[in-house]
């Protein structure tokens, strides 16, 4: 449903517990629990809940709904579970990453200025290890070289209910040969995305989340995200009929 949501503007909870929520991540390397949100925001439960239903809407957050406690699943660039990716800032682990794209824009965030970001992660086809390291939204390194973000799942069917299958359907390869395998593994069809590319990507959001207490609602619209890869140079073959 999330598709072409009209636009809206969150409440002022909403603004204060997305803040809460990325500086206690950021700082705990996991989500707070509703107490935590209670005592330092004074909402109670339905005012939580309602906030976060809000920041689910306009694609900031990932929750459980149907759960009594409005479970936090993901907070991108944070993942609440073990997911493909692991993020270590100046060398202790501190988090899951969402997914491969969100761990490119990982050092960007406020409280990692200047610091070392290393992402470990796994060639999606044969699980052989991936490794990049970032400082302040700059790649320092990469290994093995000609890493790429693989994309499994067409814009048409992301954030259907939420950003879990988008999130899951972008991984790490080591080439176009190993994308290939991973597909035949999974029986999808991917588009193949260079790290700088990935870059661009998630640059838009990189440069507003903590920076803009006020940033607005984030809306799908696949039309023009597979135009935006188009773009940048993606070959977007996959995802046309």
């Amino acid at each position: 449903m999330p598709q072409n949501v009209p636009t809206f503007e969150f409440t002022e909870d909403a603004l204060r517990l997305r803040a809460f929520v990325f500086e206690f991540w950021c700082e705990n390397g996991r989500g707070p629990t509703l107490r935590e949100a209670h005592e330092e925001l004074g909402l109670d439960r339905h005012q939580i809940i309602g906030a976060y239903k809000q920041l689910q809407l306009g694609i900031v957050v990932v929750v459980d709904e149907d759960s009594q406690n409005c479970n936090l699943v993901k907070a991108p660039p944070f993942s609440s579970f073990p997911s493909q990716v692991r993020a270590y800032v100046d060398d202790e682990f501190h988090s899951f990453a969402g997914c491969a794209s969100e761990a490119v824009a990982f050092s960007n965030m406020p409280p990692f200025k200047d610091k070392t970001v290393r992402i470990e992660s796994h060639c999606a086809c044969c699980l052989e290890p991936v490794t990049l390291v970032s400082r302040n939204f700059e790649l320092q390194s990469v290994s093995p070289e000609g890493v790429m973000l693989h994309i499994s799942l067409s814009p048409w069917d992301w954030n259907n209910v939420d950003m879990r299958n988008m999130c899951d359907s972008m991984n790490f390869v080591y080439d176009a040969e190993h994308a290939e395998r991973y597909e035949r593994q999974t029986s999808k069809r991917g588009v193949l995305v260079n790290l700088d590319q990935a870059k661009m990507f998630v640059s838009n959001v990189a440069k507003e989340r903590m920076w803009n207490f006020h940033w607005a609602p984030g809306t799908l619209n696949p039309k023009a995200v597979i135009k935006g890869f188009q773009m940048m140079g993606v070959d977007v073959s996959p995802w046309k009929a």
